[in-house]
């Protein structure tokens, strides 16, 4: 199937844009690669000692240059249920790799904190530049230059992208990424979300929220609605990081283990000292960085991918911004409604089809590049392919051919819309990004008076008071990464939501983030220029009208020009944000962050202060 114009055009753009820092970025990981001896055999003596002192049985072939060495970087904890069963990952793949005649050592953990423990709390302002922290402990974990390969052990929302930047800084290195797999479906995801409106509102008790909360969180594996952490699983499939068909089997089952012993004997194979070199920083090209927006697109993933991959590729020298998102998802049909955006979790979506059957889908409409570097050895169209068991032994089978369940999942010839669930917004507010996937055709598109808040509390503060009457933009600025972090605030949600149900038409609008399970109400988020920086957000009052035209692509204050011009931005005195809960260790990167569409990374300051 011929490549479909839109993905060609898009592709051809990001590639001529990102020509100068992708060639300098090939240069620097090629220059490090080594393939005569493996990568220990460069150390100095006392160097290579410190490496095997309490290796036991890999001694040897550590200290005489035998075999391969793995590092492995892990996100295990045991308070995060999605990484809790990746504690006895380590002795699998040791095991793995001496039975392959190589080695593995863990080579150093990152911090995996959980944006569903932390959202609304003061915690979540360290959230984002959580991925930044985790990028770096990466980074020190493969410093240590004694490594062939590595295996990146990690699920959730800053985990993988954070994990993502820091390998790519040794893009020389394969890498596989080895998640843990989705907990049993518990209860229904709207039954859920009836609960923490009820509640918002009044009608349900704590006991009632925290029985259906518990039910629903119930067990070790990911959350199993498509919020941030699934969402990255499926960017990992497309862009060729995991062993075909990894993302959504369960934790703790023969199978998900015989595919974590797969990874590390594949890893292995696509060293610099075989014949089929792999280097993660050659897969992760333009075309990987396409398939990733297009399967955002395609499946109605996280607003968090919009900054997320765009650090990600500008780790590989990679420029994109919304605009690609934009024209991207606007050419993809949207193949899966996956809760928040459908009623399924991600454990149906898998029974019916799930990845394999979209990749096949958007492959036979040259919606994917097929030829990237997957880490499995083949193509994408390999990556399609679905593993099962036959008794102990890993087999591959074909993509299921067809839908298992079309309320979940369906075939291009019967999408259920036709484009993806993200866009790109922009006017005289500045830009910023809105997931549709989720909001019915009625609700967006709305022009109403602002109601302008310097904090999520205030509105729900305001909501309990009963002073959220009528139509209304609801405006939370104050929120953006150079402010306090750009915390999730998905906190609104429930309370939004139910406004929404009693029939007011309401919208959020920040430079803030919404969670990755936002949905039913319109959220135009990631604004910038953010409210700190003077951005027009900042310039907004009470009784303002305000439009977001999601399907249009804009976002505009509808005041008078010269009034507009007029005016001066209000900052909020938000120095109450940095500190406690650790945030004032974090104001280097407070003051060193770019924008939104940059990536809110601190890591890249030459480039996002450009």
């Amino acid at each position: 199937m011929a490549l479909h114009s839109v993905v060609a055009r898009v592709t051809e753009r990001i590639v001529e844009r990102s020509r100068a820092s992708r060639a300098e970025y090939l240069a620097r990981i090629d220059a490090a690669a080594r393939r005569d001896r493996p990568s220990r055999d460069a150390l100095a003596c006392g160097n290579l000692a410190h490496v095997f002192a309490a290796a036991g049985p890999d001694k040897a072939n550590l200290r005489n240059g035998v075999g391969a060495s793995i590092g492995i970087v892990t996100a295990y904890n045991d308070m995060l249920s999605a990484h809790q069963p990746m504690e006895q990952y380590p002795s699998l793949i040791r095991m793995a790799a001496r039975n392959a005649g190589a080695s593995a050592q863990v080579a150093g953990g990152v911090p995996a904190m959980c944006d569903g423990v932390t959202q609304g709390r003061d915690g979540m302002e360290l959230s984002l530049f959580s991925r930044d922290a985790i990028a770096l402990a990466t980074s020190v974990s493969l410093s240590h230059d004694s490594f062939d390969a590595a295996l990146c052990l990690g699920v959730c929302d800053k985990i993988v992208p954070g994990m993502l930047i820091g390998a790519l800084a040794f893009g020389h290195l394969p890498v596989i990424f080895v998640p843990a797999g989705p907990m049993p479906s518990g209860i229904p995801n709207k039954q859920k979300a009836a609960v923490r409106e009820r509640y918002a509102v009044g009608e349900a008790t704590r006991e009632e929220l925290l029985d259906a909360e518990g039910a629903s969180y119930h067990a070790p594996g990911t959350c199993t609605f498509y919020g941030t952490a699934n969402s990255n699983q499926m960017l990992v499939e497309v862009m060729g990081l995991h062993m075909p068909g990894s993302a959504f089997v369960p934790p703790n089952t023969p199978l998900r283990d015989a595919l974590t012993v797969a990874a590390t004997e594949q890893v292995l194979r696509i060293t610099a000292l075989g014949d089929d070199y792999r280097p993660i920083g050659h897969t992760i090209n333009e075309k990987a960085i396409v398939n990733a927006l297009v399967g955002l697109a395609a499946t109605g993933g996280s607003t968090n991918h919009a900054i997320h991959l765009v650090a990600v590729a500008q780790a590989a020298g990679i420029v994109i911004d919304w605009d690609d998102l934009d024209a991207l998802s606007r050419a993809t049909p949207l193949l899966a409604r996956v809760y928040p955006n459908g009623s399924g979790d991600v454990n149906q979506f898998h029974d019916a089809g799930g990845l394999g059957f979209i990749i096949e889908q958007l492959l036979d409409a040259g919606m994917l590049h097929e030829d990237i570097l997957c880490v499995h050895g083949g193509n994408m169209r390999q990556q399609a392919m679905r593993p099962e068991l036959e008794g102990t032994a890993l087999k591959w089978a074909d993509a299921p051919a067809q839908s298992n369940d079309p309320s979940i999942l369906r075939p291009l010839d019967q999408a259920f819309d036709k484009e993806g669930g993200l866009r790109r917004l922009q006017g005289n507010l500045g830009r910023a990004v809105v997931k549709v996937s989720a909001v019915t055709p009625e609700h967006r598109g709305i022009e109403a008076p602002a109601k302008v808040f310097e904090s999520q509390d205030a509105l729900i503060t305001a909501f309990k008071a009963g002073k959220l009457e009528g139509d209304f933009i609801a405006v939370v600025r104050g929120q953006g990464p150079r402010a306090i972090g750009m915390p999730e605030l998905h906190k609104l949600t429930p309370t939004l939501a139910a406004l929404q149900d009693r029939g007011q038409r309401v919208a959020l609008l920040t430079d803030g983030r919404m969670s990755g399970a936002s949905g039913k109400v319109l959220a135009a988020i990631h604004l910038h220029p953010e409210a700190v920086e003077d951005g027009p957000i900042a310039k907004l009052r009470d009784g303002d009208r305000v439009r977001i035209d999601s399907e249009a692509g804009t976002i505009d204050a509808l005041v008078p020009e010269a009034e507009w011009n007029a005016r001066t931005a209000q900052r909020s005195d938000v120095s109450k944000h940095h500190a406690g809960m650790g945030r004032e260790l974090f104001g280097l990167m407070r003051n060193n962050v770019g924008n939104a569409e940059t990536g809110a990374c601190s890591l890249f300051v030459k480039d996002s202060q450009a």
